[in-house]
């Protein structure tokens, strides 16, 4: 017998899981476009992080991007089985037997290919070969082989091209879903690591306010030091400044403690080191956006992931409907093949040869089996849930496009208010102070003045935070977040 066939299919075997390896090594991951990664290093002397450098970060090395990515493999793949399914199939079978018997030991030795190949209208081709030798201590040695063809073409469950093709469409379509659920992934992590990082503007700005107005306190009480040994101010009166001074003071460790907390969390979502020292460089600057609410609905009717992936879903049912009405019919196929077959003996040195062709029609009805109605039931179901679906996500788009439109004029006139209410209580402070020099104002009331500007610089910065937040809320509705930042998926 020859030796080389069993070892070459172990190499074949092994060359194919190598090839599976390489699949499972090809991860992608989202760029942006034009950026240098470089730029983006983070060094053990460079703190300063700019918005752009976060979001670099977070597509480099955020864990669910990552993970979102790590699934794409195996989906496409999903996708890679089912459009191979018309594609030949090749079998290679082997297999040896040792027998013994009470009148004579055998050794016996078979091998053959078999391929298989499915039409896109249902026609299933057999087409195998098989070789047998042999050796027995009374019959001595043989080897026989032969051809075997055989054809089956449906003609009613399983019959033509919407039929057959369906599955592979629904793997498309599945493919499809995938790519708008992971650009939907993509586009969340990035809003979130936006809002995470003006999170932590918001921190540091905070804790800058409060430093301010603690050096304030402590001037003012420098102030009332003077006025008082001057003759000009109690001294009991300086005590409120002290305990403006206390609260403060308490003010800025809870900032500090706030701005932990939130480079912690930044952090988390960056996937870097928690004891990396960063530092938000990013300028808050505000730009005012006029976005007709027409536009954005029909704008977010083209790009929203979660909208066309329910657009998607309605095609799946339609197509599992009609797979469901096909496995109700009953099974009526065309059957033909051939066969050869030819056998030597040994001690005989003869040759034996033979041949036989059929045709026929295979017929089977399935009675009182309610599985298959079950599916049929199933997939109507799913057809009528789908267009309810539909029909909410509709709604739901529609809401949410006005929604974020309207919030996004309101948080603009909210800034306008508090970037004005700012300007008046800075004024207003300043001229308490001087009213305070010349003996015409208390300290309760300049410390009361005080309290007016920290609330408003602090309603200035959310209000600027809040609108600059509308903005990342807007294009994730819309769908163009990824756009927004010239991000590219790579997902090939």
């Amino acid at each position: 017998m020859n030796n080389w066939r069993p070892l070459a299919l172990v190499l074949l075997c092994s060359a194919s899981q190598h090839s599976l390896a390489n699949i499972v090594d090809q991860v992608s991951h989202p760029t942006v476009q034009g950026a240098s990664a470089s730029a983006f290093m983070l060094g053990k002397q460079a703190t300063e992080l700019t918005l752009a450098d976060a979001v670099y970060l977070g597509l480099r090395s955020n864990r669910e991007i990552r993970s979102a990515y790590l699934q794409r493999v195996a989906q496409k793949f999903d996708l890679r089985v089912s459009e191979d399914t018309f594609k030949p199939k090749l079998t290679l079978n082997a297999n040896y037997t040792s027998a013994k018997g009470s009148s004579d030991r055998k050794q016996t030795a078979t091998m053959g290919p078999t391929t298989d190949w499915l039409s896109e209208y249902g026609t299933r081709t057999t087409l195998g070969w098989k070789q047998e030798q042999g050796s027995g201590l009374g019959s001595g040695r043989y080897r026989s082989d032969g051809l075997d063809l055989a054809i089956i073409q449906p003609l009613l469950r399983g019959a033509g091209r919407e039929v057959t093709t369906a599955p592979v469409r629904l793997a498309q379509l599945n493919e499809q879903a995938n790519r708008l659920n992971l650009k939907s992934s993509v586009s969340s992590t990035i809003s979130e690591i936006i809002s995470t990082y003006r999170q932590l503007l918001r921190s540091q700005e905070q804790l800058t306010i409060a430093r301010q107005a603690l050096e304030r306190a402590r001037q003012l009480l420098a102030v009332n030091n003077a006025l008082i040994d001057a003759g000009r101010m109690a001294a009991f009166d300086a005590v409120q400044t002290e305990a403006d001074i206390a609260s403060q003071e308490l003010q800025v460790e809870e900032a500090q403690n706030q701005l932990d907390t939130d480079r912690l969390s930044l952090l988390r979502l960056l996937a870097l080191d928690l004891s990396t020292p960063i530092h938000a460089s990013e300028t808050l600057q505000v730009s005012r956006i006029n976005i007709d609410k027409i536009d954005a609905l029909r704008l977010a009717r083209a790009q929203q992931p979660r909208y066309l992936a329910t657009l998607l879903g309605s095609q799946q049912a339609d197509l599992n409907l009609v797979v469901a009405k096909d496995q109700a019919r009953w099974d009526v196929s065309l059957v033909a093949g051939a066969n050869q077959v030819r056998d030597r003996f040994e001690r005989t040195s003869t040759s034996a040869r033979s041949w036989e062709s059929y045709a026929g029609v295979h017929l089977q009805i399935p009675v009182g089996d309610l599985a298959s109605r079950q599916s049929r039931v199933n997939a109507q179901v799913g057809v009528e849930t789908q267009a309810l679906l539909l029909e909410d996500a509709h709604q739901a788009l529609e809401r949410d496009v006005s929604d974020v439109v309207r919030d996004l004029g309101t948080r603009w006139r909210q800034y306008e208010i508090a970037q004005r209410s700012h300007e008046l209580a800075t004024r207003k402070l300043a001229i308490e102070h001087e009213k305070l020099n010349v003996g015409r104002s208390s300290n309760f009331q300049v410390l009361s003045y005080e309290s007016d500007l920290r609330n408003s610089e602090n309603a200035l910065l959310n209000a600027r935070i809040a609108y600059l937040n509308a903005q990342t809320q807007l294009d994730q509705v819309l769908g163009m977040t990824l756009e927004s930042w010239d991000i590219a998926l790579n997902d090939y």
